[in-house]
C-alpha cells in the first residue's frame, strides 16, 4: 500500500450500474455500493424537487408583492406569504440535511448511527434517507428531549 494510506486515484470513481428497479435488500451487504448509490440518487433527486419547489415559491412571492387595496383580501394574502416562507424556511432546512447525508456518503460514514455506530435499517434510511440515527438512538433521544422539556 502506498504511503498515506489509501490510493490518490480513488476520486475516479466507476459508475455504478444501477437497475431501474433496485431496491436496497437485507441479504446483501450493508451499504455495498449499490445500496450507497442508490441513497445518493434518491438524496439529489430530492434534493433538486425542493430546490424547483423553492424556485417556484420565490416566483409565487415575486408576484404576489402587489399592492391590495382590501384588508380582508391584503390579510388573507400575507398569511399566504407566511405560509410560504415557512415553507421555504423548511426546505432550506432540508436542503441542508440532504447535503449533510451526501458529504456522509462522501466520507463512507452514510447510513450508521452517529450514536451508535450501528448501521441504520434500510427501511428507515429508504423513509428517511437524511436519517442520522438508528430508530433506538432516536426514540432515546426524543425521550430525553421530553424529559428536559417537560422540567
Amino acid at each position: 500500500m502506498p504511503e498515506g494510506g489509501h490510493d490518490e486515484g480513488s476520486e475516479m470513481k466507476a459508475e455504478v450500474f444501477l437497475p431501474e428497479d433496485y431496491r436496497p435488500a437485507e441479504d446483501e451487504p450493508f451499504m455495498n455500493e449499490r445500496q450507497v448509490e442508490y441513497f445518493r440518487r434518491k438524496l439529489i433527486n430530492w434534493k433538486n424537487e425542493l430546490l424547483d419547489e423553492s424556485r417556484d415559491t420565490i416566483e409565487g412571492l415575486q408576484d404576489s408583492t402587489r399592492a391590495i387595496p382590501d384588508v380582508a383580501d391584503r390579510a388573507s394574502e400575507e398569511t399566504d406569504r407566511a405560509l410560504e416562507l415557512r415553507t421555504r424556511d423548511r426546505q432550506r432546512k432540508l436542503v441542508a440535511k440532504i447535503d449533510a447525508a451526501l458529504r456522509r456518503i462522501e466520507e463512507g460514514e452514510y447510513g450508521y448511527c452517529e450514536v451508535t455506530g450501528e448501521p441504520i435499517s434500510l427501511k428507515r434510511l429508504d423513509a428517511r434517507p437524511i436519517a442520522t440515527m438508528s430508530l433506538e438512538a432516536q426514540e432515546r433521544h426524543e425521550r430525553r428531549e421530553k424529559v428536559h422539556r417537560d422540567d
